[in-house]
């Protein structure tokens, strides 16, 4: 017998189910397709927040659990995720004042006791926080949410998940899956998506945590039935785009829009906004989703509504597209389709299995707890000797364990000890890696000792690293999901790390951690 739990799926869903089934002493088994975060966990407006717009939907339980998951995360990842001051100009041709008013006072109150700061009426006429916008606004407001470097919460998760004891396979495809003949277990076909070779394991139960492929790997697996409950599901498209700094300052702005739908303008990567999100019904493979031409129009115009400076598509510098898979709630409109999650457990072919439909990051630990306690009470119910507690409430991530969870002091204390490196690139690590930035320049004591410099500030040392604790295995993986050095380097830092991608990983083949990943992929 190989796993206590397959789980189907590295998006942030999955990798907290995998993460918390590790902890409570399960062995546990997560493959994914591609890489980690590869989809819609990547393709977020990367905030960390209650949903302030579901409260006109009266999602209030919603609301008030993700805010209450907002201080829970917090605490758990200092480093990737931290608060920011939220500006809500007021546009008097839509919401009234006194509605906006209501809903932040009832999320300042689903918040309960917090951290963060209560909202705040602002005058834009005596507030640099006006300069930016257009002259018709004269007032607004202030509130608090976090931002969350969405594709690193993921690894991280995966990371915990892997040292407490799951193997964590990218690039490994669930191609088929079915009951054994005693109905005991199931066989979970598994193909290596870099050599091409398959191979079969067992586990007592499934977690199909697939995101946008949810219903594919029912349906793919003739596990579906007509009329036997399971969920729809309603893919929705949504896009962002980023541009060059719109403004200055580190304080996001909150659109609302004709159309009843909000768009956010965030400060982003320090030289850039992010803008989105949209929402649009899709309908083809989540795997080749790409920003429309009427998207790119939806955002410029959102922007240009509201703020002085103007942008054009031509301004921007970078765009990315995601598919979410919402319950199908049968409303039509996609942005009032519900942001909660649905599990499905089915338990009809013999050995159980949970679809997670739905859900959004905020709720994701919440969501995993959930789907393992369901979970371990199946497999109990089926005679097999399981057991564990959550812990996940109170658990940090890898990197988070910094003294009162304080970045800034923990980042005072790291500019001397590493004073030979650029400031610039002491705080990058620790806000990437937290304190697992002391990993990375464990016996450095000069800039040589870093390894290869590929330009940029990118370093062997880093690249080592994330391959060998954090699953990377392309030139990709490395810019674009563990970092967002993408948008910084130049096209000769990308070729010279591509060019070295090979003799790195014949490196990490020989250390021990990232071992039975990095051998599956050598082939």
């Amino acid at each position: 017998m190989d796993y206590d739990i397959c789980v189907i799926g590295g998006g942030i869903n999955g990798v907290g189910i995998a993460r918390d089934a590790a902890g409570r002493g399960l062995k546990v088994l997560l493959v994914e397709a591609q890489d980690l975060a590869s989809a819609t966990s990547s393709a977020s407006t990367k905030l960390v927040h209650g949903g302030l717009r579901y409260l006109e939907h009266y999602e209030f339980g919603l609301v008030k659990e993700s805010l209450h998951e907002r201080e829970t995360l917090l605490n758990a990842a200092p480093h990737i995720i931290w608060p920011l001051r939220f500006v809500l100009p007021h546009h008097s041709a839509l919401r009234p004042i006194w509605m906006i008013r209501l809903g932040l006072f009832l999320y300042d109150t689903l918040a309960g006791r917090r951290k963060l700061a209560k909202s705040n009426s602002v005058n834009f006429n005596i507030s640099k926080l006006g300069d930016p916008l257009k002259d018709e606004y004269l007032k607004g407001f202030e509130y608090s949410d976090c931002w969350v470097e969405d594709s690193r919460l993921v690894v991280l998760n995966a990371v915990d998940a892997y040292e407490r004891g799951a193997d964590i396979m990218p690039k490994t495809a669930c191609i088929a899956l079915a009951p054994t003949a005693d109905k005991k277990l199931w066989d979970v076909m598994l193909q290596n998506m870099i050599n091409g070779d398959q191979f079969k394991v067992t586990a007592k139960s499934i977690v199909n945590a697939a995101g946008p492929w949810v219903r594919s790997v029912l349906d793919g697996s003739s596990l579906v039935k007509p009329g036997d409950g399971a969920p729809g599901v309603r893919l929705v498209q949504g896009s962002h785009i980023v541009i060059p700094k719109l403004y200055e300052g580190d304080h996001p702005y909150i659109l609302q829009q004709k159309d009843g739908r909000i768009v956010f303008t965030i400060p982003y990567e320090h030289h850039y906004t992010l803008v989105g999100t949209t929402d649009k019904q899709y309908e083809g493979d989540p795997s080749h989703v790409v920003i429309s031409p009427e998207e790119i129009d939806y955002l410029c115009a959102a922007v240009n509504d509201s703020f002085k400076k103007q942008i054009m598509p031509e301004h921007i510098v970078w765009s990315y597209s995601g598919v979410r898979s919402l319950v199908d709630d049968g409303n039509e409109n996609s942005s009032k389709v519900t942001r909660d999650y649905k599990l499905y457990l089915d338990e009809q072919y013999g050995p159980p299995i949970i679809s997670v439909f739905g859900g959004k990051i905020t709720t994701y630990r919440v969501l995993g707890e959930e789907v393992i306690g369901k979970m371990m009470l199946a497999l109990k119910a089926q005679g097999h000797d399981v057991s564990g507690i959550p812990w996940t409430h109170d658990a940090v991530l890898p990197g988070g364990d910094m003294s009162n969870r304080d970045f800034e002091h923990y980042l005072s204390l790291q500019k001397p000890r590493y004073s030979f490196l650029p400031e610039v690139l002491i705080r990058r690590y620790a806000r990437a890696y937290g304190t697992r930035m002391e990993w990375i320049l464990s016996g450095v004591n000069k800039v040589d000792d870093m390894g290869q410099h590929f330009g940029d500030h990118l370093y062997e040392r880093e690249v080592l690293h994330l391959m060998k604790y954090e699953f990377a295995l392309t030139a990709e993986d490395i810019l674009w999901r563990r970092s967002k050095l993408g948008l910084h380097v130049s096209e000769a830092t990308v070729t010279a790390l591509g060019a070295a991608i090979p003799r790195l990983l014949e490196t990490i083949n020989t250390m021990e951690r990232g071992r039975e990943v990095y051998e599956n992929a050598a082939g």
